[in-house]
Protein backbone atom coordinates (compact mmCIF):
# COMPACT_ATOMS: atom_id res chain seq x y z
CA UNK A 1 0.00 0.00 0.00
CA UNK A 2 1.54 3.37 -0.95
CA UNK A 3 2.77 5.57 1.86
CA UNK A 4 0.58 8.56 2.50
CA UNK A 5 2.10 11.96 1.84
CA UNK A 6 1.05 15.39 2.95
CA UNK A 7 2.33 17.98 0.52
CA UNK A 8 1.52 21.58 -0.18
CA UNK A 9 -0.05 23.22 -3.19
CA UNK A 10 3.25 24.22 -4.76
CA UNK A 11 4.63 20.67 -4.60
CA UNK A 12 1.35 19.29 -5.92
CA UNK A 13 1.49 21.63 -8.90
CA UNK A 14 5.18 20.93 -9.51
CA UNK A 15 4.38 17.23 -9.67
CA UNK A 16 1.61 18.06 -12.11
CA UNK A 17 4.08 19.86 -14.39
CA UNK A 18 2.17 23.17 -14.10
CA UNK A 19 3.62 26.66 -13.89
CA UNK A 20 3.59 27.91 -10.31
CA UNK A 21 5.18 31.33 -10.54
CA UNK A 22 2.04 33.23 -9.66
CA UNK A 23 0.10 30.82 -7.48
CA UNK A 24 1.22 31.91 -4.04
CA UNK A 25 -1.50 34.50 -3.55
CA UNK A 26 -4.79 33.51 -5.14
CA UNK A 27 -7.45 36.25 -4.78
CA UNK A 28 -10.42 35.58 -2.55
CA UNK A 29 -12.77 35.95 -5.51
CA UNK A 30 -11.98 35.73 -9.23
CA UNK A 31 -11.86 39.05 -11.15
CA UNK A 32 -15.10 38.54 -13.06
CA UNK A 33 -17.06 38.87 -9.84
CA UNK A 34 -16.06 42.51 -9.53
CA UNK A 35 -18.09 43.46 -12.60
CA UNK A 36 -21.21 45.54 -12.11
CA UNK A 37 -24.10 43.12 -11.73
CA UNK A 38 -26.31 45.48 -13.72
CA UNK A 39 -24.25 44.71 -16.81
CA UNK A 40 -24.59 40.94 -16.53
CA UNK A 41 -26.58 39.57 -19.46
CA UNK A 42 -27.89 36.65 -17.40
CA UNK A 43 -29.12 36.95 -13.79
CA UNK A 44 -26.66 35.77 -11.15
CA UNK A 45 -27.14 34.23 -7.74
CA UNK A 46 -24.83 33.67 -4.79
CA UNK A 47 -23.44 30.14 -4.72
CA UNK A 48 -24.27 29.54 -1.08
CA UNK A 49 -21.48 29.85 1.47
CA UNK A 50 -18.87 30.41 -1.26
CA UNK A 51 -20.06 33.98 -1.72
CA UNK A 52 -19.44 33.71 -5.48
CA UNK A 53 -22.09 35.04 -7.85
CA UNK A 54 -22.74 32.66 -10.74
CA UNK A 55 -25.04 32.82 -13.74
CA UNK A 56 -28.32 30.98 -13.18
CA UNK A 57 -27.61 29.03 -16.37
CA UNK A 58 -24.44 26.92 -16.39
CA UNK A 59 -22.81 25.18 -19.35
CA UNK A 60 -22.75 21.41 -19.06
CA UNK A 61 -19.67 20.08 -20.85
CA UNK A 62 -20.68 16.41 -20.84
CA UNK A 63 -22.11 14.23 -23.60
CA UNK A 64 -24.01 17.05 -25.30
CA UNK A 65 -20.99 19.32 -25.48
CA UNK A 66 -18.99 16.43 -26.92
CA UNK A 67 -21.50 16.26 -29.78
CA UNK A 68 -19.90 19.37 -31.26
CA UNK A 69 -17.10 18.62 -33.75
CA UNK A 70 -13.76 19.08 -32.05
CA UNK A 71 -12.82 21.94 -34.38
CA UNK A 72 -15.91 23.87 -33.23
CA UNK A 73 -15.62 23.18 -29.51
CA UNK A 74 -13.52 26.22 -28.56
CA UNK A 75 -15.71 28.62 -30.52
CA UNK A 76 -18.78 27.21 -28.76
CA UNK A 77 -17.29 27.92 -25.33
CA UNK A 78 -16.28 31.40 -26.42
CA UNK A 79 -19.91 32.00 -27.39
CA UNK A 80 -21.06 30.57 -24.05
CA UNK A 81 -18.84 33.00 -22.13
CA UNK A 82 -19.83 35.94 -24.33
CA UNK A 83 -23.50 35.17 -23.64
CA UNK A 84 -23.03 35.80 -19.92
CA UNK A 85 -22.63 32.21 -18.67
CA UNK A 86 -19.74 32.18 -16.21
CA UNK A 87 -20.07 28.63 -14.81
CA UNK A 88 -18.52 25.71 -16.72
CA UNK A 89 -19.20 22.15 -15.54
CA UNK A 90 -16.86 19.38 -16.71
CA UNK A 91 -15.40 16.08 -15.49
CA UNK A 92 -12.66 13.63 -16.38
CA UNK A 93 -15.41 11.06 -16.90
CA UNK A 94 -16.86 13.01 -19.82
CA UNK A 95 -15.25 11.34 -22.79
CA UNK A 96 -12.38 9.95 -20.70
CA UNK A 97 -10.78 13.37 -20.38
CA UNK A 98 -11.88 14.75 -23.76
CA UNK A 99 -14.22 17.32 -22.20
CA UNK A 100 -11.52 18.63 -19.87
CA UNK A 101 -9.09 18.79 -22.79
CA UNK A 102 -11.53 20.85 -24.85
CA UNK A 103 -12.30 23.16 -21.93
CA UNK A 104 -8.58 23.49 -21.22
CA UNK A 105 -7.89 24.88 -24.69
CA UNK A 106 -10.16 27.80 -23.84
CA UNK A 107 -8.99 28.10 -20.23
CA UNK A 108 -5.46 28.78 -21.43
CA UNK A 109 -6.65 32.32 -22.25
CA UNK A 110 -10.01 32.67 -20.45
CA UNK A 111 -9.42 31.12 -17.02
CA UNK A 112 -10.18 34.35 -15.14
CA UNK A 113 -13.51 34.75 -16.91
CA UNK A 114 -15.24 31.64 -15.56
CA UNK A 115 -16.06 29.66 -12.47
CA UNK A 116 -14.58 26.24 -13.32
CA UNK A 117 -15.89 23.01 -11.82
CA UNK A 118 -14.68 19.47 -12.45
CA UNK A 119 -15.08 16.11 -10.74
CA UNK A 120 -13.13 13.17 -9.32
CA UNK A 121 -14.49 10.04 -11.06
CA UNK A 122 -16.16 7.12 -9.32
CA UNK A 123 -13.15 4.89 -10.03
CA UNK A 124 -11.18 7.01 -7.54
CA UNK A 125 -12.83 6.58 -4.14
CA UNK A 126 -9.57 6.58 -2.16
CA UNK A 127 -7.42 9.54 -1.20
CA UNK A 128 -4.41 8.53 -3.26
CA UNK A 129 -6.45 7.70 -6.36
CA UNK A 130 -8.33 11.00 -6.11
CA UNK A 131 -5.10 13.01 -5.87
CA UNK A 132 -3.79 11.27 -8.99
CA UNK A 133 -6.97 12.06 -10.90
CA UNK A 134 -6.83 15.75 -9.96
CA UNK A 135 -3.23 15.88 -11.16
CA UNK A 136 -4.45 14.79 -14.60
CA UNK A 137 -7.42 17.15 -14.57
CA UNK A 138 -5.24 20.20 -13.89
CA UNK A 139 -3.00 19.32 -16.81
CA UNK A 140 -5.90 18.84 -19.22
CA UNK A 141 -7.63 22.01 -18.03
CA UNK A 142 -4.40 24.02 -18.34
CA UNK A 143 -4.86 25.66 -14.96
CA UNK A 144 -3.12 25.73 -11.61
CA UNK A 145 -6.35 25.75 -9.58
CA UNK A 146 -10.01 24.81 -9.67
CA UNK A 147 -12.95 26.80 -8.38
CA UNK A 148 -14.96 23.72 -7.43
CA UNK A 149 -13.97 20.06 -7.18
CA UNK A 150 -16.72 17.47 -6.74
CA UNK A 151 -16.70 13.79 -5.95
CA UNK A 152 -18.63 12.53 -8.97
CA UNK A 153 -21.88 10.59 -8.83
CA UNK A 154 -22.47 9.58 -5.22
CA UNK A 155 -24.45 6.35 -5.28
CA UNK A 156 -25.77 4.22 -2.42
CA UNK A 157 -24.81 3.78 1.23
CA UNK A 158 -21.94 1.47 0.28
CA UNK A 159 -20.51 4.11 -2.03
CA UNK A 160 -20.72 6.74 0.70
CA UNK A 161 -18.93 4.35 3.05
CA UNK A 162 -16.02 4.07 0.56
CA UNK A 163 -15.75 7.85 0.37
CA UNK A 164 -15.82 8.12 4.17
CA UNK A 165 -13.30 5.33 4.84
CA UNK A 166 -10.07 6.19 6.74
CA UNK A 167 -8.30 6.53 3.39
CA UNK A 168 -11.40 7.65 1.49
CA UNK A 169 -11.57 10.24 -1.29
CA UNK A 170 -13.16 12.89 0.92
CA UNK A 171 -9.76 13.22 2.63
CA UNK A 172 -8.21 14.25 -0.68
CA UNK A 173 -10.80 16.99 -1.20
CA UNK A 174 -10.19 18.45 2.24
CA UNK A 175 -6.44 18.48 1.59
CA UNK A 176 -6.78 20.05 -1.85
CA UNK A 177 -9.05 22.77 -0.51
CA UNK A 178 -6.62 23.52 2.31
CA UNK A 179 -3.73 23.68 -0.18
CA UNK A 180 -5.82 25.97 -2.45
CA UNK A 181 -5.60 23.61 -5.39
CA UNK A 182 -9.38 23.97 -5.32
CA UNK A 183 -11.25 26.83 -3.73
CA UNK A 184 -14.36 24.80 -2.90
CA UNK A 185 -15.42 21.15 -2.67
CA UNK A 186 -18.65 19.23 -3.18
CA UNK A 187 -20.40 16.06 -4.31
CA UNK A 188 -22.79 15.24 -7.14
CA UNK A 189 -25.56 12.65 -7.32
CA UNK A 190 -28.51 11.61 -9.46
CA UNK A 191 -29.25 8.38 -7.58
CA UNK A 192 -30.50 8.78 -4.01
CA UNK A 193 -31.57 11.93 -2.21
CA UNK A 194 -31.51 10.23 1.21
CA UNK A 195 -27.86 9.23 0.82
CA UNK A 196 -26.98 12.68 -0.43
CA UNK A 197 -28.70 14.23 2.59
CA UNK A 198 -26.50 12.07 4.86
CA UNK A 199 -23.37 13.18 3.01
CA UNK A 200 -24.42 16.82 3.40
CA UNK A 201 -25.05 16.41 7.13
CA UNK A 202 -21.78 14.56 7.82
CA UNK A 203 -19.25 16.49 5.77
CA UNK A 204 -17.83 19.99 5.44
CA UNK A 205 -18.87 20.59 1.85
CA UNK A 206 -19.25 23.94 0.10
CA UNK A 207 -21.56 22.82 -2.73
CA UNK A 208 -23.68 19.95 -4.00
CA UNK A 209 -24.91 19.14 -7.49
CA UNK A 210 -28.14 17.15 -7.69
CA UNK A 211 -30.65 15.83 -10.23
CA UNK A 212 -33.88 17.77 -9.67
CA UNK A 213 -36.90 18.45 -11.85
CA UNK A 214 -40.71 18.34 -11.52
CA UNK A 215 -40.81 14.51 -11.64
CA UNK A 216 -39.10 14.57 -8.23
CA UNK A 217 -37.22 11.32 -8.76
CA UNK A 218 -35.07 9.94 -5.92
CA UNK A 219 -36.30 12.54 -3.37
CA UNK A 220 -33.55 15.11 -3.86
CA UNK A 221 -35.97 18.01 -3.72
CA UNK A 222 -37.68 16.68 -0.60
CA UNK A 223 -34.63 15.45 1.39
CA UNK A 224 -31.27 16.66 0.11
CA UNK A 225 -32.24 20.18 -0.95
CA UNK A 226 -33.49 21.20 2.52
CA UNK A 227 -30.37 19.68 4.09
CA UNK A 228 -28.17 21.72 1.75
CA UNK A 229 -30.14 24.92 2.35
CA UNK A 230 -29.84 24.50 6.13
CA UNK A 231 -26.04 24.53 5.80
CA UNK A 232 -26.08 27.33 3.19
CA UNK A 233 -24.36 25.17 0.60
CA UNK A 234 -24.20 26.26 -3.01
CA UNK A 235 -26.77 24.12 -4.83
CA UNK A 236 -26.20 23.27 -8.49
CA UNK A 237 -29.17 21.64 -10.20
CA UNK A 238 -28.68 19.16 -13.04
CA UNK A 239 -30.89 16.90 -15.18
CA UNK A 240 -33.29 19.76 -15.86
CA UNK A 241 -35.02 17.70 -18.56
CA UNK A 242 -34.26 14.28 -17.07
CA UNK A 243 -32.02 13.36 -20.01
CA UNK A 244 -34.89 14.63 -22.21
CA UNK A 245 -37.28 12.03 -20.77
CA UNK A 246 -39.51 14.79 -19.40
CA UNK A 247 -39.93 16.25 -22.88
CA UNK A 248 -40.96 13.08 -24.72
CA UNK A 249 -44.55 12.17 -25.63
CA UNK A 250 -46.20 15.46 -24.83
CA UNK A 251 -44.12 16.30 -21.77
CA UNK A 252 -42.93 19.74 -20.72
CA UNK A 253 -40.82 22.12 -22.80
CA UNK A 254 -37.29 23.16 -21.85
CA UNK A 255 -38.25 26.73 -20.94
CA UNK A 256 -40.87 25.53 -18.43
CA UNK A 257 -38.43 23.07 -16.90
CA UNK A 258 -35.77 25.76 -16.56
CA UNK A 259 -38.22 28.14 -14.91
CA UNK A 260 -39.18 25.36 -12.50
CA UNK A 261 -35.49 24.80 -11.68
CA UNK A 262 -34.87 28.49 -10.99
CA UNK A 263 -37.98 28.64 -8.79
CA UNK A 264 -36.29 26.25 -6.34
CA UNK A 265 -33.76 27.54 -3.75
CA UNK A 266 -30.75 26.78 -5.95
CA UNK A 267 -27.95 28.87 -7.41
CA UNK A 268 -27.57 27.60 -10.97
CA UNK A 269 -28.88 24.94 -13.37
CA UNK A 270 -26.43 22.98 -15.50
CA UNK A 271 -27.63 22.29 -19.03
CA UNK A 272 -26.07 20.36 -21.85
CA UNK A 273 -26.65 22.31 -25.07
CA UNK A 274 -25.52 20.34 -28.14
CA UNK A 275 -26.66 22.91 -30.71
CA UNK A 276 -26.15 26.65 -30.84
CA UNK A 277 -29.88 27.21 -31.22
CA UNK A 278 -30.40 25.39 -27.90
CA UNK A 279 -27.79 27.60 -26.26
CA UNK A 280 -29.42 30.74 -27.66
CA UNK A 281 -32.91 29.64 -26.58
CA UNK A 282 -31.80 28.80 -23.04
CA UNK A 283 -29.88 32.05 -22.71
CA UNK A 284 -32.99 33.95 -23.83
CA UNK A 285 -35.08 32.09 -21.24
CA UNK A 286 -32.52 32.96 -18.55
CA UNK A 287 -32.45 36.63 -19.51
CA UNK A 288 -36.25 36.77 -19.38
CA UNK A 289 -36.48 35.08 -15.98
CA UNK A 290 -37.38 37.56 -13.25
CA UNK A 291 -39.40 35.80 -10.56
CA UNK A 292 -40.20 32.28 -9.30
CA UNK A 293 -43.19 30.43 -10.69
CA UNK A 294 -46.30 30.66 -8.50
CA UNK A 295 -46.63 27.58 -6.27
CA UNK A 296 -49.74 26.50 -8.20
CA UNK A 297 -47.80 26.43 -11.48
CA UNK A 298 -44.98 24.43 -9.90
CA UNK A 299 -47.46 21.91 -8.56
CA UNK A 300 -49.15 21.68 -11.95
CA UNK A 301 -45.82 20.71 -13.54
CA UNK A 302 -45.22 18.15 -10.81
CA UNK A 303 -48.61 16.57 -11.40
CA UNK A 304 -48.11 16.63 -15.17
CA UNK A 305 -44.81 14.75 -14.91
CA UNK A 306 -45.38 12.63 -11.80
CA UNK A 307 -45.89 9.52 -13.90
CA UNK A 308 -42.30 9.74 -15.16
CA UNK A 309 -40.74 9.51 -11.72
CA UNK A 310 -40.33 5.73 -11.82
CA UNK A 311 -38.87 5.82 -15.33
CA UNK A 312 -36.27 8.36 -14.25
CA UNK A 313 -35.36 6.46 -11.10
CA UNK A 314 -34.85 3.27 -13.09
CA UNK A 315 -32.83 5.09 -15.72
CA UNK A 316 -30.49 6.82 -13.26
CA UNK A 317 -30.07 3.68 -11.17
CA UNK A 318 -28.26 2.14 -14.15
CA UNK A 319 -26.95 5.30 -15.77
CA UNK A 320 -23.21 5.62 -16.13
CA UNK A 321 -22.57 9.34 -15.94
CA UNK A 322 -19.63 9.27 -18.34
CA UNK A 323 -20.62 11.79 -20.96
CA UNK A 324 -20.43 9.32 -23.80
CA UNK A 325 -24.16 8.81 -24.37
Amino acid sequence: MPKKEAFGRREFLERSGLAVGAVAAMPALPPFLAKDEATASIPRRVLGRTGVRVSILAMGCGSRYLMYPVDQASAVLEKVIASGINYLDTAVGYGDGESETRVGRVMAARRKDVFLATKVPTRARTRDAALKEVDGSLKRLQTDHLDLLHLHSLGDEADLAKIEAPDGAIKALYELREQKVTRFIGMTSHTDGAVMAKAIQRHDLDCVQMAMNPARAARFEELALPAANRKNLGVILMKVTGQDKLMEDGGADTASLLRYAWSLPISTAVCGMPKLEFLEANVATAKAYSAPLPPAEMEKLRQQLAGRKFVLEQFFAHHRDCGLA
